[in-house]
């Protein structure tokens, strides 16, 4: 059969080839990317392919006998923007978006816009695009505002979080509280449960990088993070006390979640922290954060 490219496409269904592009991208066959548009599993199913030219590079060619108007699902119809997220909760889109940023769902487009995240994806979030501007920006599944973890965020954000209210946190979790108590203070403030903790934060304040310190992961799990960086998305992990078996269980659980979610994390231990200046600009940098 013959492929053609989405421009072709376009022209012969007698449509802008940036409707186009949108038609493929709200039926789910096509998603946008910082390196452009990429073909989805159902995009793949639907016969579109790869091509290479020296001219253009790689782009999607599809049957010629594709047909795509008129393919919006139920699903699809129910998808609704940052804007209607926030009617439910008297938070504006523009709020909303950085909530969404902050739990890692999207990323912001470069200049203007936001880009659909991996873990987006499994919260059922569909890239889109404004037809005339070009602006990226995500579309998301009606029951995604009953989601316990956006809502939780949104809470703390407009402190409706009461103070009375008890942390979700496991056996396991509250157990190691108790034996290591947060009592070393650091530069900014924070009162952390170890001195590695310590000049660790005291390195994140020196270098004019924010972070939090216990922040609980964006997840249903009742998790905390040693640290996390918001720029870069980034979780970094302390390991010590190598000879506790009940603390090198509780490691490997918060391992496998981090694998499982795929969040960006930095793993530590007493002999990167007598080398911070050396060791964590280079582990930052991977993700996109210069520490200078």
């Amino acid at each position: 059969m013959k492929l053609m490219s989405t421009t072709a496409l376009s022209k012969k269904n007698q449509q802008q080839t940036s409707e186009m592009f949108v038609k493929l991208m709200e039926t789910g066959l096509i998603v946008k990317t910082d390196n452009g548009w990429e073909l989805t599993d159902s995009g793949k199913k639907r016969g579109g392919e790869y091509k290479e030219s020296k001219q253009y590079g790689k782009y999607i060619v599809w049957p010629e006998n594709l047909v795509v108007g008129g393919q919006k699902t139920v699903k699809n119809a129910q998808l609704i923007t940052a804007t209607a997220i926030g009617k439910e909760f008297g938070l504006s889109a523009v709020k909303i978006n950085h909530i969404l940023s902050e739990i890692g769902w999207i990323s912001k487009g470069g200049v203007k816009g936001w880009i659909l995240s991996e873990q987006g994806k499994k919260q059922g979030g569909i890239q889109a695009e404004e037809r005339k501007s070009g602006v990226p920006y995500v579309r998301w599944p009606d029951q995604i505002r009953q989601s316990k973890v956006l809502r939780e965020t949104i809470e703390h954000f407009q402190g409706r979080k009461s103070e009375n209210a008890k942390e979700s946190i496991n056996t396991e979790e509250m157990n190691f509280r108790k034996k290591f108590e947060a009592k070393h203070r650091t530069t900014d403030g924070h009162f952390v449960r170890s001195k590695a903790e310590m000049l660790i934060d005291n390195w994140l304040y020196m270098a004019e990088i924010v972070h939090a310190y216990e922040r609980k992961l964006p997840i249903e799990e009742a998790v905390y993070s040693d640290f996390y960086i918001p720029a870069g998305k980034i979780y970094i992990e302390y390991w010590g006390y190598d000879n506790d078996i009940k603390y090198q269980n509780r490691k490997k659980k918060k391992i496998n979640l981090y694998k499982k979610y795929g969040f960006n994390l930095i793993e530590l231990t007493d002999k990167e922290v007598q080398n911070l200046d050396d060791v964590l600009p280079r582990m930052l940098l991977k993700y996109g954060v210069r520490a200078y």
